[in-house]
C-alpha cells in the first residue's frame, strides 16, 4: 500500500503564492509518473501538472507559466509551486502516483484564493 500526504494548502490572496508538497511512502517500487490534479466545487477533477520518471513535464494550459512541478527522487516527494494565483485556482488539490501495478491518491489539500 502507498501513502500520499499532501501539505501546503491554505488561503491566499489573488496574486499570491503557495507551495504544495506530496510525500510518498509505502510500497513504492517503480514510479512511472507523479501528478497533481484539482477539483473545484461543482466541477470534474482535472489534471494540473505531471512529471514522469524520465523528467518529462506537462501542464494544463490554465496554469502554464504560473505553476511549476518538481520532484525530489531521494525523498519520494513531489512539489507544486503556484505563483500568481487566481480565484479560479481555488480547489482541492490531489497528489497522484502512478506505478506499473497501479495508481494511488492522496486525501487532498484545500487551496482557496480570495481577497
Amino acid at each position: 500500500q502507498v501513502q500520499l500526504v499532501e501539505s501546503g494548502g491554505g488561503l491566499v490572496r489573488p496574486g499570491g503564492s503557495l507551495r504544495l508538497s506530496c510525500a510518498a511512502s509505502g510500497r513504492i517500487f517503480s514510479i512511472n509518473a507523479m501528478r497533481w490534479h484539482r477539483q473545484a466545487p461543482g466541477k470534474e477533477r482535472e489534471l494540473v501538472a505531471s512529471i514522469t520518471s524520465s523528467g518529462s513535464i506537462n501542464y494544463a494550459d490554465s496554469v502554464k507559466g504560473r505553476f511549476t512541478i518538481s520532484r525530489d527522487n531521494a525523498k519520494n516527494t513531489m512539489y507544486l509551486q503556484m505563483n500568481s494565483l487566481k480565484p479560479e485556482d481555488t480547489a482541492v488539490y490531489y497528489c497522484n502516483l502512478v506505478q506499473s501495478y497501479g495508481s494511488s491518491w492522496g486525501q487532498g489539500t484545500q487551496v482557496t484564493v480570495s481577497s
